[in-house]
């Protein structure tokens, strides 16, 4: 089960589903971005940022 705000099951047994967060944009969101602990961002292939900050090293 997620916690994810946003995110919607397909089916009652199949996969939950992230849409890409770009206006207009209806693709399936397969790149998830957060930073820290907030909430995560889902982004299609044409739409992922481009540069994204990068981790922090421990």
């Amino acid at each position: 089960m997620s916690d994810e705000q946003g995110v919607t099951n397909e089916t009652i047994d199949g996969p939950w589903v992230h849409l890409c967060e770009h206006p207009a944009c209806k693709n399936w969101g397969g790149f998830g971005f957060a930073i820290g602990k907030g909430p995560s961002k889902w982004f299609c292939f044409e739409h992922r940022p481009e540069t994204w900050p990068p981790a922090k090293q421990s």
